[in-house]
């Protein structure tokens, strides 16, 4: 297959070429009629060589098989060449066989290749054109120019088949342009193929036309494959170059420097890119104000810059340039477009701030603060209402001791001066201030900050007044200390008058004491304590006690002070524990921490000493201490302690001697946690006093003298023996115990043993017993102790003589009689009822 184009459509050669007639034969029975094809001496693979009628012969037949490796049958009777075939005889022959599987029927057809020589006639005759054997059906470059002036129809190509060699073919197109938008832009001659396009295109519209040809033949067959035939536009120079942007709007700041992007301006190009007619090329037709010129613009990129080192704003603040583009590279011929840029030149602190004067006067009077003095204009070219524009002002000399400030008025951009802290014109009667000014924003330019030319001196003029007293300092000091004689006088609050720098003529008085400690004298200003001063009441205890002090003078013009009292401490507290009552679970807890506390200052304070004194031997005896810190001390039980309450004095004592005793309720309880103890209810012991016991003791001597008289009458013998001088040492004790003790008989004199509590002690005498306060006591006479019944007390109430072991009492057999027992006892008897109803 081929297609020629319109230079060879007029070549008229007449081409000559073996060919094969085809002749057909009907066969009877099981033979169809003979098939005879007139081909070329060569064939190549894959082309059709011939078409057999195979319905004609067997309508059903399933089955194709050809006889001849080298063709290939289809279903609707094609004759296709498997291979490359050259025939070296003039003819050659194979069969198609056609089988009916399902009738088990055949039938064969007989194909014959034969060579024939033919002459083709034109191909305007409707009749097989004769072309050399070379020739394909293919696509060839076609193109066509935009815009083309004609004529139309406007001839384009040819196009061929080779299959016009052999039957008589008609060519169709379709495709955009044919039979899609734009409708019958182009149509291709039926018989010839001549390919015509019927008026001007737009490249920038349509740039290529992918068109589909076919061949085909009188019957509807398709003589070849459908051929891609592509038809691009050839591009021509019609449009010109155009801005993205029809005005172009920049900014750049004065400041810049050499060479600053300013921005960049951009065109397009609707011809065939990377072509000389979209080839573009930037530059600037004009720029206004004309001179001098401040910008360029890069020719390929279009890129803006400034040309000199610094743009001033005040001079010219917008520039307006008219940019051009043109394509073809710039070339005369080329096609031009243009854009106005607008570039408007921004601010910068480039101008600093000057006064309009190098000194400035004020005046002032003394004792005012919070005033405005003074209002100091300055002059800025840069844009108003900008950080470059508004100014910053500083006192940079004079101001050392904080009388002035100085601000900005954000409307006039003036600055303020005001007096922000009392002048007195005794001490200075003219101030000389040196103000500096600056910008919001750094100076853009590299000079100095601050120049001559933005420093300003101002002489502010103190004005004198008659002035009232002046408290000043405000608040003065005193230190008095504590526990100081009332009535004595101390330094107090000093003012004076700031005119004559002196105290005469000023009167005090007292306006607040919180404790109403103090006086004031009204002439000098000394403070007498009224009250004695006590540290640890003033809370808190390390402030000062201030009073408030008002001066009048003569004029009645007053002013207030405050007076601060440093109150030195003094050592007159002793250290007290915090603790009233504690429980201690035995044997759980083995003892209890006790703490301290002292209201003096700590020079006074810790370390304290703990201690128990000696003059309690039974908590000596049963409890310990020793020391944790150095304000608490641990409190242990020894391990004889029996479960009851105690009362346990505890001496503590400061690092300065001052000492004082509490009295510590101790209670030693069986239990698992002090909150769980509870109150075992104990005997209550009776304590009398001296006299009581005394009188008790004698009333009971005198019932005794007549029993020993009963029980000793009964024995009559009288024996020679002294009465022992050791007797005089015994003691009447009462000994309270809730059970009765075992009693023992003495000798045949009459006495008897009694040892109570399985003690180690004897004891003699007869035994009388009586009930006071629900108790059981027992008179008893001891010999050999020395043990009383004060000695014999407890923390608690319930005492035995178990608890007394003072001395070790023997007893001595009782044997004396009643004589002489009378004899010793009446005497003593009779002095003991004298002092007894004295007392």
């Amino acid at each position: 297959m081929a297609a020629a184009g319109p230079r060879r459509s007029l070549r008229g050669a007449v081409c000559r070429q073996l060919l094969l007639t085809l002749v057909i034969f009907s066969l009877a029975a099981e033979t169809c009629k003979e098939v005879i094809l007139n081909v070329p001496s060569k064939l190549e693979a894959d082309k059709i060589i011939g078409r057999v009628n195979l319905e004609e012969c067997f309508s059903s037949a399933d089955l194709i098989q050809s006889s001849d490796p080298d063709f290939r049958v289809l279903n609707d009777g094609s004759v296709y060449t498997a291979r490359d075939v050259v025939l070296s005889d003039e003819k050659r022959s194979f069969t198609i066989r056609l089988s009916d599987k399902r009738k088990q029927t055949q039938k064969e057809v007989a194909v014959l290749l034969e060579h024939q020589k033919k002459v083709l006639k034109k191909r305007h005759t409707r009749e097989t054109v004769l072309r050399r054997a070379k020739r394909r059906w293919a696509p060839i470059p076609c193109s066509m120019q935009e815009n083309s002036l004609g004529p139309f129809p406007l001839f384009l190509q040819q196009v061929e088949s080779d299959a016009a060699q052999n039957y008589t073919v008609f060519y169709s197109i379709s495709g955009r342009g044919v039979d899609q938008e734009p409708l019958n832009l182009f149509y291709i001659e039926r018989d010839t193929g001549n390919l015509f396009c019927t008026r001007p295109v737009d490249r920038e519209e349509y740039d290529v036309f992918d068109l589909i040809a076919y061949a085909s033949t009188a019957d509807g067959y398709s003589a070849d494959q459908p051929l891609p035939l592509p038809i691009r536009v050839e591009d021509e120079n019609d449009n010109h170059p155009v801005f993205t942007e029809a005005i172009y709007n920049f900014e750049v700041s004065e400041s810049s420097r050499l060479g600053t992007t300013v921005g960049v301006v951009c065109a397009t190009d609707r011809d065939e890119p990377d072509t000389m007619h979209t080839r573009l090329k930037y530059s600037i037709l004009e720029q206004t104000p004309r001179s001098p010129g401040r910008f360029s613009v890069h020719p390929s990129t279009g890129v803006i810059t400034t040309v000199s080192h610094y743009l001033d704003r005040e001079v010219v603040d917008k520039y307006s340039l008219i940019m051009k583009v043109q394509d073809m590279d710039g070339q005369f011929f080329g096609l031009i477009g243009t854009s106005t840029c607008i570039i408007t030149v921004t601010d910068s602190n480039d101008n600093a701030p000057t006064f309009r004067q190098k000194a400035y006067e004020a005046f002032v009077e003394e004792n005012v603060f919070n005033v405005e003095i003074l209002r100091i204009s300055i002059e800025d070219k840069d844009l108003i209402n900008t950080a470059n524009w508004r100014a910053n002002f500083t006192i940079l000399k004079g101001n050392e001791n904080g009388h002035f400030k100085i601000s900005t008025d954000k409307g006039t951009n003036e600055g303020v001066l005001c007096v922000v802290k009392p002048l007195n014109y005794e001490e200075n009667r003219q101030v000389n201030l040196e103000i500096g000014v600056s910008n919001e924003v750094p100076f853009a330019r590299d000079i100095p900050r601050v120049t001559a030319l933005n420093r300003a001196l101002v002489t502010v003029h103190v004005r004198d007044l008659d002035e009232g007293p002046e408290c000043s300092p405000a608040a003065q000091f005193v230190r008095i200390k504590e526990n100081l004689a009332v009535g004595s006088k101390i330094n107090g609050y000093k003012a004076y008058d700031p005119d004559s720098r002196s105290s005469n003529g000023l009167r005090y008085k007292k306006l607040h004491d919180p404790k109403g400690w103090i006086t004031i004298d009204e002439i000098s200003g000394s403070i007498i304590t009224s009250k004695t001063l006590d540290r640890e009441v003033e809370t808190p205890k390390n402030e000062l006690y201030n009073i408030t002090v008002l001066v009048i003078d003569q004029d009645n013009r007053s002013c207030t002070g405050t007076l601060a009292v440093d109150i030195e401490d003094v050592n007159d507290n002793p250290p007290d524990i915090l603790q009233d009552y504690v429980v201690i679970c035995k044997p759980k807890m083995e003892y209890t921490d006790i703490l301290a506390i002292d209201p003096d200052e700590p020079v006074h304070g810790a370390p304290f000493y703990f201690s128990l004194p000696n003059t309690s031997p039974e908590a000596n005896r049963l409890w310990t201490l020793t020391k944790v810190n150095d304000t608490a001390a641990r409190l242990s039980y020894r391990k004889n302690a029996g479960f009851q309450k105690y009362t346990i004095p505890i001496t503590v004592k400061d690092r300065a001697g001052q000492s004082a005793t509490k009295m510590l309720t101790v209670n030693l309880c069986d239990c698992p946690h002090p909150s769980q103890c509870r109150e075992t209810s104990r005997s209550t012991g009776v304590i009398l006093g001296k006299w009581a016991i005394l009188a008790i003791l004698l009333g009971i001597a005198l019932l005794f003298s007549v029993l020993l008289t009963l029980v000793c009458g009964v024995f009559g013998a009288t024996k020679g023996k002294r009465f022992p001088e050791d007797l005089a040492q015994q003691n009447l004790i009462i000994s309270n115990t809730e059970a009765p003790g075992d009693d023992r008989v003495c000798s045949a004199n009459g006495f008897m043993t009694q040892t109570v509590n399985n003690s180690s002690q004897g004891f003699c005498g007869t035994v009388g017993s009586g009930m006071k306060n629900g108790g059981q006591e027992t008179i008893e006479m001891m010999k050999g102790g020395n043990q009383t019944l004060e000695s014999c007390r407890g923390a608690g109430h319930h005492h035995t003589l178990d608890s007394c072991r003072g001395g070790h009492t023997e007893v001595d057999n009782c044997r004396y009689t009643y004589s002489e027992w009378h004899s010793f006892t009446q005497p003593r008897l009779g002095e003991e009822s004298i002092r007894g109803h004295t007392g």
